[in-house]
């Protein structure tokens, strides 16, 4: 159950002032700010491999994706995982720069802070198991999502991509009809959680990117990457693989910072750059 911190359900959700024991010397520190200087070619350079992220939901199928999107990227990652002698075999066992650490969301901000430890960045990737436990959507796409904002501030993180959903206002848009969002509300109206974990962490001060991807496929990529603005895209689908690419990518473009974007994938779409499609949405 959430502890009595919490705030309700049903009301605004208003972030915490940030404690006075914030490690101030990390406050300054963004992947914006630490954005490589592009080269000839207008690829980043390689400055980035010293940099960590913490991802939590490293084991999800879509959290193991950006896990290896960011090792092959040259970052550092501890892997926020629930049980980590299973979660062994996810991952290499010879890669240094990845480190498994036990992360549940749902367990307060005080033990994520020292799961997230020396990240500088954080993306959240977690997602609530189906079960007849109708609170499942809120202690984790809710309350373990704020916790997760809450242990950022703490520790004076400044950086946080969260992974969310197409159609999560719905009922705001004139989408209450949609059948995806009546699907996906199902268990424990699971949009609405994600909506007010949004609206959180948009009133954190934390420089945040929300991805709002649409129905999610294992299958590899196909087709182009359609970036639009909040409540814009009503249906659609996009594999894992291009979601986890544009949370990562999005740590290092200042293009990304402050907006909430949605995406999917179309055949006929025009290829762009990541920088192109995160300046596209205002």
């Amino acid at each position: 159950m959430a502890s009595s911190s919490y705030p309700t359900i049903f009301h605004n959700i208003i972030p915490r002032p940030w404690p006075v024991s914030t490690r101030l010397r990390r406050c300054h520190v963004t992947f914006c700010s630490l954005k490589e200087e592009k080269n000839g070619q207008g690829e980043p350079d390689e400055q980035r491999a010293t940099k960590t992220v913490f991802v939590a939901g490293a084991t999800g199928n879509t959290g193991k994706r950006i896990v290896t999107q960011l090792l092959s990227k040259g970052f550092n990652v501890r892997a926020g995982v629930r049980d980590v002698d299973s979660a062994k075999n996810n991952f290499p066992n010879n890669d240094a720069k990845i480190q498994i650490v036990k992360a549940d969301v749902t367990e307060g901000a005080a033990k994520l802070s020292e799961a997230i430890g020396n990240a500088e960045a954080v993306i959240c990737a977690t997602g609530f198991r189906p079960s007849l436990d109708f609170l499942a959507p809120w202690k984790v796409d809710n309350f373990g999502t704020v916790n997760l904002v809450d242990a950022c501030r703490s520790i004076g993180v400044n950086r946080f991509i969260l992974i969310s959903s197409i159609l999560v206002n719905g009922a705001a848009i004139g989408q209450l009809l949609n059948p995806a969002y009546i699907v996906l509300n199902v268990f424990g109206l699971t949009l609405v959680a994600k909506l007010q974990a949004e609206q959180y962490i948009r009133k954190s001060g934390i420089n945040f990117t929300i991805v709002r991807p649409g129905g999610l496929r294992n299958d590899p990529p196909s087709g182009n990457i359609v970036m639009e603005a909040e409540d814009t895209l009503f249906e659609g689908s996009i594999s894992r693989d291009q979601v986890a690419e544009v949370a990562v990518e999005a740590l290092l473009y200042p293009e990304a910072s402050y907006k909430v974007v949605e995406i999917v994938t179309r055949e006929n779409a025009p290829k762009k750059s990541f920088q192109e499609l995160f300046a596209s949405v205002k």
